[in-house]
């Protein structure tokens, strides 16, 4: 992917194609699945080694988006300190094939697929990467893609840039999950996957990202310059400390999950069973939209978008969604397309 035995800043024209490098080694353990899951994913496959035995899952195993911090901890170390990297505006896919478990030695495998400048700024680019996270015995854990923005070295002129820029067709309109009151939604009678409803919505809460947090997260799981620094901030694409777009994923796992175990709760109380969720098998076009700044408040809405019929899994069914956040001037800043399973009712 790029000359690991060069001491200089990589740049946009040092990104070879199809050349796969393997970067980290991380050993996984059940108190690092723990910490994290406490502040952001508490379910008990990721908190309690008993009840996730008796689980779908089998076994004490990392929330999936711990493993995709791990991923970008291994990238910072093994590539992007190294890169005159800006940033990304998002991951165009995320699947966790298998449970990411303690004692698993972790590492990065990262191939570009191709790479192009931008047409509206010729001084940067756009390099499309393929990310497998492997264990210590070569088995693929989480496979990924996103687009990574690098500066170039030589930028070229700007028209030279423009002309080479292929035309686009019109992007359809963007969904906004604020077009209409959550109270003319529809409203599910329950958990299970049968009771769900298409087009149900529901404001997850809010989150307020402070100085000290964004540094803290950036600095366990995402120590790039502009999450560490105001100084350095200023100075990036972002012009201010901003937080990393994992930190603003996290927040809103910690409230989807923490909204559902209090409707979990209301079941309970009112005698009623309480159906079982998970594991997911990933995410796709998680969008970074706007920067996300010391200071800001971003609330999150969440929509049940689909149901999928498992032929496989007759206990089961996949219950697709969408998250967006939007900050305290009303801009979007962030949507995810998510996947859970979801447990149908034995009635």
């Amino acid at each position: 992917m790029f000359d690991r035995h060069s001491t200089g800043l990589i740049h946009f024209e040092d990104i070879r194609i199809d050349e796969p490098i393997v970067v980290g080694d991380h050993l996984l353990t059940a108190d690092a699945i723990k910490d994290f899951a406490r502040r952001y994913d508490p379910q008990p496959i990721h908190l309690d080694e008993a009840a996730a035995q008796r689980s779908i899952v089998g076994g004490l195993c990392a929330s999936g988006f711990h493993t995709c911090c791990l991923m970008m901890r291994l990238m910072c170390d093994g590539y992007l300190l190294r890169a005159a990297s800006l940033g990304a505006p998002g991951v165009e896919l995320a699947k966790w094939l298998k449970p990411v478990r303690p004692g698993m030695r972790l590492s990065v495998r990262m191939t570009a697929k191709d790479k192009r400048i931008m047409g509206s700024r010729p001084d940067i680019g756009l390099v499309f990467s393929h990310y497998d996270v492997v264990d210590h015995t070569g088995d693929v854990l989480m496979h990924s893609t996103c687009h990574q923005i690098v500066r170039l070295r030589d930028p070229q002129p700007a028209v030279a840039a423009a002309e080479t820029r292929a035309a686009k067709p019109a992007a359809p309109a963007p969904i906004d999950l604020w077009d209409k009151p959550i109270e003319d939604a529809p409203v599910p009678t329950g958990l299970y996957f049968e009771e769900r409803v298409v087009g149900e919505t529901r404001l997850l809460g809010t989150h307020t990202f402070e100085k000290d947090a964004i540094i803290a997260f950036a600095e366990q799981y995402d120590p790039q310059p502009f999450h560490l620094s105001e100084a350095a901030g200023k100075a990036s694409l972002f012009g201010g400390l901003a937080a990393s777009g994992w930190h603003t994923a996290c927040a809103h796992i910690r409230l989807i999950v923490a909204d559902r175990q209090a409707e979990e709760d209301k079941l309970r109380d009112a005698g009623r069973p309480v159906p079982v969720y998970g594991p997911s098998p990933g995410f796709s076009n998680l969008r970074w939209l706007k920067p996300v700044m010391a200071g800001d408040t971003l609330e999150y809405r969440h929509r049940v978008t689909e149901k999928v019929e498992l032929k496989s899994r007759p206990d089961r069914g996949m219950l697709k969604s969408m998250t967006q956040a939007r900050n305290q001037t009303g801009a979007l800043v962030f949507e995810y397309h998510g996947a859970i399973l979801a447990e149908r009712s034995k009635r």
